[in-house]
């Protein structure tokens, strides 16, 4: 039961993680256009890693009894 309450918890939080990675990467590139091939980059790198708690999630509710 609780495997399942810390895999949905991680998901909620990359879920909110990469929506306010995309906020901010939006405001920036408002602010500076001409930098917004740098933050696009930034900010895919920024949003794969928060979607990797999920994965990490998923393997430790799996590997704990």
């Amino acid at each position: 039961m609780f495997g399942n309450m810390s895999v949905g918890l991680a998901a909620l939080g990359a879920a909110i993680g990469v929506g306010l990675v995309g906020l901010g990467a939006t405001m920036a590139v408002g602010r500076n256009p001409g930098a917004s091939t740098k933050i696009m980059v930034q900010a895919i790198l920024a949003i794969a890693f928060a979607e990797a708690v999920v994965f990490y999630a998923l393997y430790l509710a799996k590997a704990t009894p």
